[in-house]
């Protein structure tokens, strides 16, 4: 569970209203249904227009990896490599067929299995560069249809503040209703900024952040795929490695994989 996003959505949430409340306002004074119709079911439908089906309605299932850590085992990829690059040095490429299957990471697995078969470097290169770009535009048409949310958001917003005033010139002959109507035209822009800046680019934001933590990782199998395909000593291509790692995992496990 990825507490910092709950302490986001939480702690936002919080300050918005302790700023209405300190401010002399109320909690039913923000919220009006129909704004929240308006601002966040308008723009959520508008994505249909944009997007493909499967997309708008999946989206939801995506924005739950919020609430999840990200481990993409870096740790134990590194450990794996040098244990195959140790293994590959003394039995030789082929005995690496042996244990591939007992390999967590498709991607690791697949890489090898093109070493295993005699494929020239650069062509190994080329295909899992390739498999790890297909994968990052997939994530990239997720984050852009949240992006897209957050900038309709405001724009719905606005238009809900539109209709309440053209309601309220309508009525203007009751003066006594000036106010009160004012402040629910103006409600739908503030659930328009509130998606936008608290919930949707924020949510973008970090979507953004678990795809660069992934296509580190996959960088570095294919580094280390690429340095047993190459025959290189396990020493180097440990250092080669654990400089993806953070300061606190690369510390934790260089004894291990860089032996004396």
């Amino acid at each position: 569970m990825d507490i910092a996003t709950i302490i986001g959505v939480i702690g936002g949430g919080a300050c918005i209203i302790l700023a209405t409340l300190t401010s002399g306002g109320s909690l039913m004074g923000i919220i009006d249904i129909p704004s929240m119709f308006m601002t966040i079911g308008g723009s959520y439908f508008t994505l249909f227009i944009v997007a493909p089906l499967s997309k708008c309605i999946g989206l939801f299932k995506v924005l739950g990896k919020l609430l999840k850590i990200p481990d993409f085992g870096e740790k134990q990829i590194v450990q794996n490599m040098v244990t195959l690059s140790e293994k590959a040095r003394r039995e030789g490429i082929l005995a690496l067929e042996d244990g591939l299957d007992d390999l967590e990471d498709p991607f690791m697995k697949n890489g090898l299995r093109l070493v295993v078969d005699g494929t020239d470097g650069a062509v190994i290169r080329t295909i899992m560069e390739n498999e790890m770009n297909q994968v990052e535009a997939r994530h990239m048409e997720w984050i852009n249809v949240v992006t897209q949310w957050a900038g309709f958001a405001p724009g719905f917003g606005m238009m809900g503040t539109v209709l309440g005033l053209i309601g309220m010139l309508n009525n203007l002959e009751d003066k006594s209703s000036l106010g009160p109507n004012m402040a629910v035209a103006l409600i739908t822009t503030l659930y328009g900024a509130m998606m936008a800046n608290w919930l949707l680019a924020p949510a973008a934001q970090k979507l953004l952040w678990q795809n660069s933590l992934e296509m580190r990782t996959k960088e570095m199998i294919i580094e280390g795929v690429l340095a047993i395909q190459a025959g290189e000593n396990p020493r180097i291509m440990a250092q080669k490695l654990l400089t993806y790692l953070d300061p606190d995992t690369r510390k934790a496990i260089e004894p291990e994989v860089i032996k004396d």
